[in-house]
């Protein structure tokens, strides 16, 4: 396989509109049941408590950002940095899991493991692909319990 021309890079913010739309979903129906249905507060606040890192998220606002190159993989976010020479890594391991995410997993050649987080990752059929190209050899696994 020849090699690509240039970098893979891929980044990503905290703040999205599928965050705002989920939160501003999230509120409108605890705003139904406390109109409509009369729920009681304390139910009300049990239900809004997972709104609480979502809101941490959208104020924060995090960068991730991953970069492919030809010889080396970086990835960030938020306050950790790590990175990985190509040279190291026997293979990429790619476990679909029951609720449908993909963990991706690099094996190096030491025998340690080395788990990316959810946040850097690009979708996972490209990054396989830009993987291969380089000459990485990966592996996927469906539907298995990590």
């Amino acid at each position: 396989m020849t090699a690509p021309a240039q970098d893979f890079t891929f980044s990503r913010q905290g703040r999205s509109g599928r965050a705002m739309l989920a939160v501003i979903l999230w509120l409108a129906l605890l705003a139904a049941l406390g109109l409509y249905l009369h729920a009681a507060l304390w139910l009300l606040m049990v239900l809004a408590l997972p709104l609480l890192p979502a809101l941490w998220e959208l104020w924060r606002n995090p960068a991730s950002s991953f970069i492919l190159s030809q010889d080396c993989m970086d990835w960030s976010t938020g306050s950790q940095q790590a990175s990985a020479q190509l040279a190291d890594v026997t293979k990429v391991r790619f476990d679909t899991r029951w609720d449908f995410s993909v963990r991706v997993t690099l094996i190096l050649h030491a025998g340690r493991k080395l788990r990316l987080p959810p946040q850097v990752l690009p979708a996972h059929r490209q990054f396989e692909t830009e993987l291969q190209l380089r000459g990485v050899k990966t592996e996927r696994h469906h539907f298995v319990v990590i």
